[in-house]
């Protein structure tokens, strides 16, 4: 996994047609989902289809997919936990994290695992720091609709009711020493215009990925994460005038310090360069 995930598409665990699908596409993690895609009725036989779909594809699969699994207070917890050390899947999304012991719970079970807590609620929400800082956890997943659900939120205009959560989600995190969290989902599938408004909005937040529900929406959230042409120019005078070591240097009149030097060394590893 040689860098952080920018998007997670969600695929329902009893459609394995769907798999390879997502698997075929740009997005960085397929999320194959367990919990609220799948009936109770279902979800034994979603776990078939995810162990014959990882023994067909092998290494190649589990190195983009992560599994959400049922919350620690359902039925299927255990269930599912042993499909992740049968599968060998290590990253996997805990629906409803509400503390620590949840993701120590994961562990206990699957000692490699890698932790996705999904905070989804206000208890979560209270506890993001020491789940933030909990030993397995990758990086931090903000569940909007279910936490706007469990504090009577409107969502319908923006999302300024969630800005206080994310700010402490982002804050969690950097404290935690994780990447940059992961932003909920846009459910409007057809509305290109408000994926890119709730992208903008969540990354002028300190949030740098976020959770697709349909292949169309991984494209335009990682062409919106890449620097433009005039921002990698900048970038790249930038560290010109810094390695020149003159002294006192200014581009495009600011002034060139260590933190103009360190943004442009962050844009141009954001492209990859």
């Amino acid at each position: 996994m040689s860098q952080q995930a920018r998007s997670y598409l969600f695929v329902p665990g009893n459609r394995p047609e769907r798999f390879d699908k997502a698997a075929a596409s740009a997005v960085d993690r397929v999320v194959i989902d367990l919990e609220d895609a799948v009936d109770a009725s279902a979800k034994g036989e979603a776990r078939g289809h995810v162990e014959q779909w990882v023994a067909r594809r092998g290494a190649q699969a589990l190195e983009r997919v992560a599994l959400r699994i049922n919350d620690a207070g359902s039925p299927c917890f255990a269930d599912d936990l042993r499909l992740l050390r049968d599968t060998r899947i290590r990253q996997v999304m805990l629906p409803k994290t509400e503390h620590a012991e949840h993701v120590a719970q994961v562990l206990q079970a699957v000692p490699d695992a890698l932790v996705l807590p999904l905070l989804e609620n206000a208890r979560g929400l209270e506890a993001c720091r020491g789940i933030a800082a909990a030993p397995g956890v990758l990086r931090l997943v903000f569940g909007t609709l279910d936490f706007a659900l469990d504090l009577d939120l409107d969502l319908d205009d923006d999302l300024q009711p969630l800005a206080e959560a994310a700010a402490h989600i982002a804050l969690a995190s950097r404290l935690a020493g994780l990447a940059a969290p992961v932003a909920g989902v846009t459910p409007q599938l057809h509305d290109e215009a408000r994926l890119l408004s709730d992208w903008s909005w969540f990354r002028r937040r300190g949030f740098c990925a976020k959770l697709c529900i349909h292949p169309r929406q991984v494209d335009p959230v990682h062409a919106a994460l890449a620097p433009d042409a005039a921002a990698l120019d900048w970038a790249r005078r930038v560290v010109a005038a810094d390695a020149a070591g003159s002294g006192a240097a200014s581009v495009d009149g600011r002034m060139v310090d260590r933190p103009v030097v360190l943004q442009a060394l962050r844009l141009l590893r954001r492209a990859g360069l």
